[in-house]
């Protein structure tokens, strides 16, 4: 049996396997270098947001929805009643308004909402909240950027649940064409059903 060939075969393989290996090797140092964070690219813990910024994505059917906002932390303190007053109009996030945009229009706990962008508001209280759609959506999280700009307001009833340390917003189902929104910080929940056509 003439085994020459095999050899031959067997070196040019071991030879193409060690060229790739010097090639991933130059890549994977060059990968290194460049990821590996630099004096200026460190941030001092002094200078960190204490509400750092979050989104969330979420399509339902065809449109696409999108939350972006930020983030505050509870730290102990007494949020609705407490640094959230009652009877008062909240944005619920800091720095930056929260802002929800819709590809398409929707309908929001049964009322219509047309497509676009808009900030969210709340008025917190003991048995009812009421969420408002503001069409000034690219602003500060106050003042308030006043009724004028309105599109939809609505009574939602506050839902009690484990505690959630930093705000958030989450949607806890998709199904088909509906899906709930949830404004969740402390043990309170804020649930927005959506449906879209």
């Amino acid at each position: 049996m003439n085994i020459q060939p095999y050899f031959y075969l067997n070196c040019l393989l071991l030879v193409c396997l060690v060229l790739q290996g010097c090639q991933n090797s130059d890549t994977d140092e060059v990968f290194e270098s460049s990821s590996a964070p630099t004096v200026s690219d460190v941030i001092p813990l002094g200078e960190v947001k204490p509400s750092q910024s979050g989104s969330i994505f979420q399509a339902v059917a065809n449109t696409e929805i999108n939350v972006t906002y930020d983030r505050p932390v509870a730290r102990g303190r007494e949020l609705f009643g407490g640094i959230v007053p009652y009877d008062e109009i909240w944005n619920p996030g800091a720095n930056d308004a929260t802002k929800v945009s819709f590809s398409r229009s929707v309908t929001v706990d049964g009322f219509p909402l047309q497509k676009g962008d808009y900030s969210i508001w709340m008025i917190p209280s003991r048995n009812e909240w009421k969420v408002i759609f503001n069409r000034a959506a690219d602003v500060y999280h106050q003042p308030y950027p006043g009724e004028e700009h309105e599109e939809l307001r609505l009574t939602v009833t506050p839902r009690i649940a484990g505690h959630m340390e930093t705000l958030a917003f989450y949607f806890s189902t998709v199904e088909k064409k509906d899906a709930e929104l949830r404004m969740h910080w402390g043990d309170t929940i804020i649930p927005l059903a959506i449906s879209v056509p």
